[in-house]
């Protein structure tokens, strides 16, 4: 989903501002979730293990990012 963009000689609207910035809120969490598992290099590279084991390492590493999340609330 796009934010909407302010046109020439148009501002936007309060809603809008309001709508981006929650958009915005929203996207900053997932692009940290992101930079966390690209530093485990499972999204930074190619991956060139086994391809069913793909998905039980990457619920590995996303388990660890929950169990220290829910460690620092």
């Amino acid at each position: 989903m796009y934010p909407p963009q302010k046109r020439p000689n148009t501002p936007l609207s309060v809603q809008q501002r309001h709508e981006n910035r929650q958009l915005a809120q929203l996207r900053v969490v997932i692009e940290h979730v992101n930079g966390y598992l690209k530093r485990f290099r499972i999204l930074a590279e190619r991956y060139r293990n086994r391809r069913r084991r793909f998905g039980l390492r990457f619920n590995l590493i996303a388990g660890i990012y929950n169990y220290e999340l829910a460690r620092s609330a």
